[in-house]
């Protein structure tokens, strides 16, 4: 791995200092709604292509795309499908762009990757925070 260097990115003219590690990689298990999990698997793969408009690669059950600012997004279903697992590892090559250039790519990724977890999970991003926060709270 190499030595960590802060890294200053800005998006929609907001300066932000982060570290490499935190940017490139990253694993969020998401809740799925009551009543939706029986076809979470079919739900993980047309997103896909409905709202990326990529068909996946799929091993072992992980269905995998690259898509505008993420190197990898890998989903796959969790515990009896009552989550949903997502990894994703961010390109480097973006953020290393003008930010008028790297702007357009890293929003409309984020605003893909949103409507794809409100689709897959059933639950609005709106939701999905406030169920974080309560988690969250449940764990101090």
């Amino acid at each position: 791995m190499p030595e960590v260097q802060p890294f200053r990115a800005s998006c929609t003219g907001k300066q932000l200092i982060l570290d490499w590690p935190s940017i490139l990689y990253g694993m969020q298990e998401y809740e799925v709604k009551r009543g939706n999990t029986s076809t979470l698997e079919e739900r993980i793969k047309t997103g896909f292509s409905d709202i990326f408009g990529v068909k996946p690669t799929i091993k072992d059950d992980h269905y995998t795309i690259s898509y505008g600012s993420m190197s990898r997004l890998e989903v796959w279903a969790g515990e009896k499908n009552k989550t949903v697992m997502v990894d994703t590892e961010t390109d480097a090559t973006i953020l290393s762009m003008p930010d008028e250039q790297a702007d357009p790519i890293i929003l409309d990724t984020n605003k893909k990757f949103r409507s794809y977890l409100d689709l897959v999970t059933c639950f609005t991003t709106k939701e999905r925070v406030k169920r974080a926060k309560k988690a969250a709270e449940k764990e101090e």
